[in-house]
């Protein structure tokens, strides 16, 4: 207990002071997270709105799909970039394994059915509340997309919010594709499963700190928002 005692002590001391290598992890992770969360969020909530609104053969195996992709294993993410970066992968001539974008990448296919799989639902009953009085404006599905879309801005903004959630804590894919290379690769998740075998536990600590923190921010942030819309729109 007293070790644990010193660890956390020195874990607190290691972030109020913004120690260079813990500072430089957590840049890293945030750059990525907030680039991945980006780029799902422009693929998956025009995909879950166009899944909404358009009726086309083999729709409900993708409603299904996109669902069931919400809970994919990281590791299969992980492998299959790995795959697609690899050598003798198609996208192996760019040389992406192993940097940033590889872990951009990895997040990307994790978030985006998140994003997607929520649009769809949020666009969906709100194309049902509001479809008569769109057609009488003469709005189709495809011209009250944005509509839509910007009504249920705030309910979506949850969804944004999960999807960093997922990337944020994600483990596994970035692992694989990244292989936690030291000032290049080495983001908070896996600096902490690092620095625990090491038995550095005050950097661990100290990032794990960090971690819930963010953690907490998100889903703070998901409640009010989830609440306010509530609140305003009952």
């Amino acid at each position: 207990m007293p070790e644990f005692g010193a660890a956390f002590a020195e874990a607190l001391s290691l972030v109020i002071r913004l120690d260079r290598d813990l500072a430089e992890i957590v840049w890293l992770s945030l750059k990525v997270s907030l680039a991945a969360v980006f780029l799902a969020t422009v693929i998956g909530m025009p995909l879950g709105a166009a899944v909404a609104l358009f009726h086309f053969p083999g729709r409900k195996a993708v409603i299904v799909g996109l669902n069931a992709l919400m809970g994919l294993p990281p590791v299969v993410v992980g492998l299959i970039v790995y795959l697609a970066l690899s050598r003798a992968g198609p996208f192996g001539v760019f040389g992406l394994l192993f940097t940033p974008a590889a872990l951009i990448a990895a997040q990307v296919l994790l978030v985006v059915p998140i994003i997607a799989a929520l649009t769809r639902q949020v666009v969906e009953d709100l194309w049902a509340e509001y479809s008569d009085q769109l057609r009488s404006f003469g709005a189709g599905p495809g011209r009250a997309l944005t509509a839509l879309l910007w009504d249920g801005r705030f309910t979506l903004l949850t969804a944004v919010l999960a999807g960093f959630g997922r990337a944020s804590a994600e483990v596994g894919a970035v692992m694989i594709v990244g292989g936690n290379i030291d000032h290049v690769t080495r983001v908070m998740t896996t600096a902490i499963a690092l620095e625990v075998r090491k038995g550095d536990l005050a950097l661990a600590l100290g990032l794990g700190v960090i971690l819930m923190v963010l953690s907490l921010i998100v889903n703070g942030a998901a409640f009010l928002i989830k609440d306010t819309v509530e609140t305003r729109y009952g």
